[in-house]
């Protein structure tokens, strides 16, 4: 997909980005959170040692004809260029390990570095750094090195401009080897989030689980929910539809634990809103 970053009515930034769930080339507009979101006390991705699958990981891989290759082992990479971000358009898509994207999560994307890694991010404007966890690839745009969520991007303090020179440094936990032959995961993709990230989401957040024109449709499968889930769920009716709607939901924690529940429950069909 093509990206284009909107921030406030004006452009920021165009980025070329992969999507995980369809080989169509669209032009979007991506941007901001409506409302501003204090990013401050949001701690950065806490580097641990990690088991890589082939998810996200294929290699070589090619897109818009050009053909690029995952790195074995990233030890002691660095790297030096510009940064975008990606956010809204993109919050609640797969990202291309199968995890769900989520733009208030220390992550980012990039072409090479196998995923899951780390790294340092500095802002070579400002001298700020953050850590985040890359689980997604691109940006496939324009000599972009790395695509940075939308939180990571602002506490960077580049999120209004839409890209800045920064220095890409790969972290290594200790005991975390070669990657070596991948293998595939045993457990769902959303239960191997790092717990350490958990922080508090915007207070209008919910996860919609359906939309009917029948009242009875949905109240139905808000009972089914309300029976193996602790999270209050809803139905709200917007237009001629009616919604059911788990939330607000307090964290991102919740979200993904949510996100677990119903995936067990054949329950995947889920999306974030803001209501």
């Amino acid at each position: 997909m093509q990206r284009l970053v909107l921030n406030r009515g004006t452009l920021l930034a165009a980025t070329f980005v992969l999507s995980a769930c369809s080989s169509t080339v669209v032009l979007q507009r991506d941007g901001a959170p409506s409302r501003s979101v204090d990013v401050s006390s949001l701690p950065d991705a806490v580097p641990s040692v990690v088991v890589r699958t082939r998810a996200g990981n294929k290699s070589p891989y090619t897109v818009f004809g050009k053909v690029y290759t995952v790195m074995d082992d990233a030890t002691g990479f660095r790297q030096s260029g510009t940064a975008s971000w990606y956010g809204t358009k993109f919050h609640g898509r797969k990202t291309s390990n199968g995890e769900v994207y989520d733009m208030f999560a220390m992550t980012a994307a990039h072409k090479s570095i196998p995923i899951p890694s780390y790294v340092r991010v500095t802002n070579q404007a400002n001298g700020l750094s953050v850590v985040v966890r890359v689980n997604d690839r691109g940006p496939f745009h324009g000599g972009r090195i790395i695509d940075l969520s939308y939180a990571a991007a602002k506490k960077l303090g580049y999120d209004k401009l839409g890209i800045a020179e920064v220095r890409v440094e790969v972290i290594t936990p200790a005991g975390q080897g070669v990657s070596g032959p991948v293998r595939a995961p045993s457990v769902p993709v959303a239960a191997t989030a790092v717990s350490q990230e958990a922080y508090a989401l915007p207070k209008n957040t919910y996860l919609q689980a359906g939309a009917f024109s029948s009242k009875a449709a949905a109240d139905a499968l808000r009972a089914k929910i309300s029976g193996f889930l602790q999270e209050p769920v809803r139905v709200a009716r917007r237009g001629k539809l009616f919604k059911v709607q788990i939330g607000p939901v307090a964290s991102s924690q919740n979200m993904l634990n949510v996100r677990r529940i119903l995936g067990e429950k054949n329950l995947p069909g889920l999306h974030v809103v803001y209501d």
